[in-house]
């Protein structure tokens, strides 16, 4: 997989999730993914989760994997000159620049294009006027807060969906964008907003249709499953399972496992609802959870899983972060995901490489660690500028570069 961008170089100038997610799903393809910050890091440098015994960010060295770390004074005429002479550098599959930092001034695409005309620009703003937004505030307003829970105040869901949609359509609109170029030798500027990610969503996903088309509006059911069969149960220990039963085999294998068949197969004519169509399942949700409950509540968790071993029953336990490390057999080296790395500023770590598969290529994913901040300034102005190391080491004593 490293080989599979390896001829291409994206210039990263970003902060937080989605534009370092996208360059981050570049770089693990193999593409030449170049982060360049201000000198002693930018806002997101510092951000927790941090390691206990330095302060080193887990969130940035999880986010800037198999990057290449180049720091300026982007506060100085010099130091934003030479950010632009990296962006722009020559080479058939460069020129590309990805962000989600405000572009105007040194950094707007006018002043880059006009350094290089075929120039990519890939830019996420927060809404399309450009204004600010962050996935907080564009979430809020999507109804999903309003549509989770039990009901009563809105629940924020705590992983920033939003953000990691935006950062994969980042890496595809770079892509796309790269493509169209080969082919016309054009460059552009491509836009996102993170409000549009979310608008689009939420209508991809029929919400906007169940409206306009239906006067509906998705209330909050707390775990059942919207529009078919899927509940969450306590199990004797007092941990938790979900069980869902979209499709008619998933349905039977559901009472076959549980045993449970017969007593299921009465709520249909009991409530005059079809148990062979998911509708009729949702619709008779209570019911069934009602018959399934105490099976669950009578079994501990490995009894549950036991139980459904080789079954057909679509389930899976409910974890905390801790429990899903600690018990996930997947959540080791032994799924070719993920690989034990030395991550400079951390230590030993387990991490994650792509989860896209190319069996023809044989090694599934990069798992290069994050770099140091900085770590190849030097190396980055001496192979894309040619700069000698006279002329860097000036640069350091003036403080331009770190």
């Amino acid at each position: 997989m490293s080989q599979l961008l390896s001829d291409l170089r994206v210039i990263e100038v970003s902060a937080f999730i989605a534009a370092p997610l996208g360059g981050m799903t570049l770089a693990q393809l193999g593409a030449d993914v170049i982060r360049i910050d201000p000198i002693g890091g930018n806002i997101d440098y510092r951000r927790w989760p941090v390691s206990d015994a330095n302060g080193t960010s887990l969130y940035w060295t999880a986010l800037n994997k198999g990057k290449r770390s180049v720091t300026l004074a982007l506060d100085t005429q010099q130091g934003r000159e030479i950010a632009q002479a990296i962006i722009t550098a020559s080479g058939e599959n460069a020129g590309i620049l990805l962000s989600n930092l405000p572009a105007s001034g040194w950094m707007g695409y006018d002043a880059l294009s006009a350094k290089r005309d075929d120039l990519i620009m890939l830019r996420l703003t927060g809404n399309p006027d450009g204004s600010a937004a962050v996935d907080y505030t564009v979430n809020c307003a999507s109804g999903f807060p309003m549509a989770t829970g039990r009901g009563g105040e809105p629940v924020n869901h705590v992983l920033p969906a939003w953000d990691v949609a935006a950062g994969l359509y980042l890496a595809t609109g770079l892509l796309a964008a790269e493509r169209h170029r080969r082919r016309t030798g054009k460059g552009q500027e491509v836009t996102v907003a993170l409000a549009d990610v979310m608008l689009a969503t939420v209508g991809n996903l029929g919400y906007f249709a169940d409206v306009r088309v239906n006067g509906a509006v998705r209330q909050p059911i707390g775990n059942d499953l919207y529009g078919a069969y899927g509940h969450d149960f306590p199990t004797k220990e007092g941990r938790r399972a979900m069980a869902v039963a979209i499709s008619n085999r998933q349905w039977r294998a559901l009472g076959k496992a549980t045993g449970l068949a017969d007593k299921l197969a009465m709520i249909g004519p009991l409530m005059g609802v079809d148990m062979d169509d998911e509708g009729g399942r949702f619709q008779a949700r209570d019911a069934i959870s009602a018959v399934l409950a105490p099976w669950f509540a009578a079994r501990t968790l490995a009894e549950v899983e036991a139980a459904f071993a080789g079954s057909g029953v679509l389930w899976g336990p409910y974890r905390d972060f801790g429990q899903l490390v600690a018990e996930d057999p997947r959540c080791t080296t032994a799924n070719p995901l993920f690989r034990e790395i030395d991550q400079p500023g951390v230590g030993p770590l387990l991490v994650p490489g792509s989860p896209l598969s190319f069996p023809a290529l044989g090694e599934r994913a990069d798992h290069r660690p994050a770099p140091t901040l900085g770590q190849d300034t030097d190396a980055v102005l001496g192979d894309l500028l040619g700069l000698s190391s006279a002329e860097i080491g000036r640069l350091h004593d003036e403080k331009v570069v770190g």
